[in-house]
């Protein structure tokens, strides 16, 4: 019972935020509760809750604290060599900019960090999507599934578990895997490469020259129109043209303001994109190698462990508040420029605190995961890193990281010991589901990046999904064949 109820749990969670009739805070934290009395454990609803909080907490606290690091990172700079270097090879070809998109957040995801490398692909990237009108759902799909690859490095976490799980040695599972990983990134470069090719097709090739051209011609033809009609109301860019503030979602004028407030690209006395304002007032040039020194101390001890992840943004958000901002007006302001994010994020993972706590409280995960092993037939025990391979698909997405390896990847690897496949080969195979888990609704780096690429996360599911599976099972394909699993 408890199985069915749990997998209709998560059925009906996703199913009503990919239809948006519920937005994914009130899912998940309204379904899980609904679910918990079905059960009959209501009474223990606020127990289930507390303790999923515990354990999400120093995930919340490490998200808050370094969407304000990196946010300060990007408004004093710190990144605008990298923007303006990815801008000059896109220039305004979509197929060259969500190629761009795949590379940037493949190489940025060498910090281990799915939430750093969303925050710096989005700055990067936005820009240039929203000014030619591309498809955002492709940015967020295609920097999910390239975060997924590289999430397998042994610092990023996945290989770490499977390691701790079965006594392992990280690099013994992961140094072999790296065939199979590459092939599963260069076929993210292909998608992205083909998803590009659809976007060239459905948006033209132009200079940014025509498209600042475009804009503005439409803007002038709207406010005309607005002017001729006597509209009080109009268009945001005609409302902003004629001093009025009404905008609409996509809106963006030629100085770079998004209808948002925030800075979606801007140009020079030439016409030519900049992507990020180079003449905003919060830039540091100064401080440049300060900033960069700070930043690869701070990635560096992360990757040693020197400290806990969230003490080291918490030590690191206020270095940098402090120095680039020694005035306790322009420190508020940077805390209030990036608050929306910080809520947004947070409150999401506080949320799926809610569901992750029932799942497991009420006991939904294991009764899931030991029917799943059931019904492998025994005739597959030879195969069971195959098994492995493909279960890890679902487990990993409707289960953290830490159910799957801790709880799951033990019962497998006995199962697959007695008909002589060898742990490492299971560790290896459970690796492969990875690109889907970082579009999982309980991962929370997932909701950085919907949130800072203002997608919604229902979109973001039914654009990811199906191209993140494919990945999975081109990586799983790819082991096989080279002997890996």
């Amino acid at each position: 019972m408890l199985t069915i109820l749990g997998f209709a749990m998560i059925a009906t969670f996703l199913v009503l935020i990919m239809l948006k009739k519920m937005s994914p805070i009130a899912a998940l934290v309204l379904i899980p509760a609904l679910f918990c009395v079905f059960v009959g454990k209501g009474a223990h609803l606020g127990d289930y809750v507390i303790d999923g909080v515990s354990s999400l907490a120093p995930t919340a606290a490490m998200l808050m604290f370094a969407i304000v690091y990196f946010g300060v990172m990007i408004d004093v700079g710190l990144f605008d060599p990298i923007v303006r270097g990815i801008l000059r090879f896109c220039k305004a070809d979509p197929m060259r900019i969500v190629v761009g998109t795949a590379v940037l957040a493949a190489i940025v995801s060498l910090d281990g960090d799915g939430s750093t490398t969303f925050m710096i692909t989005v700055s990067a990237m936005y820009p240039l999507y929203k000014r030619l009108k591309m498809s955002l759902v492709v940015m967020t799909g295609v920097a999910a599934m390239a975060n997924g690859v590289m999430n397998t490095l042994p610092w990023g976490g996945p290989t770490a578990r499977a390691a701790t799980a079965l006594k392992l040695d990280a690099s013994d599972i992961f140094v072999p895997m790296i065939p199979a990983l590459l092939v599963g990134l260069l076929g993210v470069f292909f998608l992205a490469y083909v998803l590009g090719l659809r976007e060239r097709k459905r948006l033209g090739v132009l200079t940014l020259d025509e498209a600042l051209e475009q804009e503005k011609a439409e803007e002038t033809e709207t406010v005309l129109v607005g002017a001729g009609s006597g509209a009080g109301s109009g268009s945001g860019k005609a409302a902003r043209a004629a001093g009025g503030s009404g905008a609409g979602p996509d809106a963006a004028d030629t100085d770079g303001k998004d209808t948002d407030g925030k800075d979606d690209g801007t140009t020079d006395a030439d016409g030519g994109f900049q992507g990020l304002d180079p003449n905003r007032a919060t830039l540091r040039p100064k401080l440049y190698w300060f900033n960069a020194l700070l930043t690869v101390a701070l990635l560096t001890a992360m990757i040693m462990e020197l400290l806990p992840i969230p003490v080291l943004f918490l030590l690191g958000a206020a270095l940098a508040l402090s120095v680039n901002f020694p005035h306790i007006p322009d420190q508020k302001a940077r805390i209030a420029a990036h608050a929306e994010n910080v809520l947004n994020v947070s409150g999401m993972v506080f949320a799926a605190a809610v569901f992750t706590g029932v799942l497991q409280g009420t006991g939904m995960v294991d009764h899931m995961a030991k029917w799943m092993v059931d019904v492998i037939p025994e005739g597959m025990g030879p195969h069971m890193a195959l098994v492995t391979g493909l279960l890890s698909l679902p487990l990993t997405y409707f289960m953290s990281n830490d159910g799957f390896y801790f709880g799951v990847l033990p019962v497998l690897a006995e199962a697959g010991a007695a008909h002589g496949v060898s742990p490492l080969e299971m560790a290896r195979a459970s690796l492969v589901g990875q690109p889907l888990h970082m579009s999982s609704p309980l991962v929370p780096a997932v909701y950085v990046l919907v949130g800072m690429a203002k997608v919604e996360f229902g979109d973001h599911t039914r654009f990811v999904v199906k191209w993140a599976a494919l990945t999975c099972l081109l990586i799983l394909g790819a082991g096989f064949l080279f002997g890996i699993i």
